[in-house]
């Protein structure tokens, strides 16, 4: 097979493809076009906007009782605390099992609730900047508390049922364990064989190649947001900082200020797209608190909406994608432009100042 430099920007469909993800070293299959198929397969039922500011049967509203029997403080601003039903526990004391090719070891850890804002209606597209930045602020003082004793914190949002999330109330969460998880971990390992190999950081490498590119949706000074080239869901980004930044905890100043109105464009970017709240996961990776070298890491945070083609219809992990590899009905460069054009169609959501 023969390899062009040729970058497949363009405004027709080419024949299916595979692209590669350095970060991951995985190949996606992207098959163009496919989202004109006819559609006969399982709807969503849509997230509803009729939320009010306080919920009384709400567990995350100030000053309500947790399922735990625990009350919440009366919080004005983001908040957080532990987890009461946690997925970790601190207590799991470390060993290891090996029979053949039986392996298996403890983790010990702790998960922590982060909730966003007081008010139960507000999404983070829906927040003033400024309290967005108290959001990052309160996973910056988590994370660096938490690497003292973890070497893996992961900061993560689930936003909407179509993503899990058990409770409408404006929140993530922050798991922090002892072991290097499967995906850090790979990340860890290609983004330290590329600087072994080059002396430069993979990811700036990659956005100095995209800055141009049309897959970018938003970039400042600061951060760049893209539909990565290799992207898996059909409106995935990546948000990255245009300068070395090993972990968030190294976010300040101006940096931190326009981290926090590029999150509230490109969330709000989303919402345009199907002019309907849009569903995601979205987490953070950074350097391992460990005492490894890790001047190979660069900061950046993966957004995974579900959505295919309307506030209905999602695209499936199944088949093809569960047996042989992850697979894509419409390209990258399609998904960004169509991102980018969500600014233009004025969608007015139904929350009330």
């Amino acid at each position: 097979m023969g390899l062009s430099n040729r970058d497949p920007d363009r405004s027709t469909p080419e024949a299916p493809h595979r692209r590669y993800n350095p970060l991951t070293d995985e190949w996606v299959l992207v098959s163009s076009g496919r989202t004109k198929r006819p559609w006969l397969g399982h709807t969503e039922s849509p997230d509803s906007e009729e939320a009010k500011p306080y919920d009384p049967q709400c567990y995350l509203c100030p000053s309500n009782l947790r399922a735990s029997g625990a009350t919440n403080p009366a919080y004005e601003s983001t908040t957080a605390f532990t987890n009461d039903f946690p997925a970790l526990s601190p207590t799991v004391k470390p060993s290891r099992h090996l029979d053949g090719l039986l392996a298996s070891e403890t983790l010990a850890g702790t998960c922590r609730v982060v909730c966003y804002s007081p008010r139960h209606d507000l999404r983070l597209s829906h927040m003033e900047e400024k309290d967005i930045v108290r959001v990052v602020e309160m996973w910056q003082a988590e994370t660096a508390e938490l690497g003292k004793t973890y070497r893996w914190v992961q900061v993560f949002e689930n936003n909407g049922a179509a993503m899990g999330a058990s409770n409408p109330h404006p929140h993530g969460q922050i798991w922090a364990g002892t072991a290097l998880p499967t995906l850090p971990a790979r990340e860890d390992k290609t983004q330290k064989s590329y600087f072994q190999k080059r002396g430069t950081l993979l990811l700036l490498d990659y956005l100095v190649q995209e800055h141009s590119s049309n897959r970018v949706v938003i970039a400042n000074e600061h951060w760049i947001a893209l539909v990565p080239y290799w992207a898996t869901w059909p409106f995935e980004t990546m948000l990255v900082p245009r300068t070395p930044t090993r972990r968030i905890t190294e976010v300040n100043g101006t940096r931190l200020v326009s981290l926090a109105a590029v999150v509230k464009e490109l969330l709000t970017l989303y919402d345009n797209l199907f002019e309907h709240p849009f569903p995601y996961s979205m987490g953070w990776h950074g350097a391992p608190h460990d005492d490894t070298p890790s001047s190979h890491w660069q900061l950046h945070a993966h957004f995974y909406p579900p959505l295919l083609r309307s506030a209905t219809v999602r695209k499936f992990m199944v088949g093809y994608e569960l047996l042989a590899e992850a697979q894509r009905d419409l390209d990258p460069e399609e998904a960004a432009a169509r991102l980018r054009e969500a600014s233009a169609q004025h969608y007015t959501s139904r929350i009330k100042r």
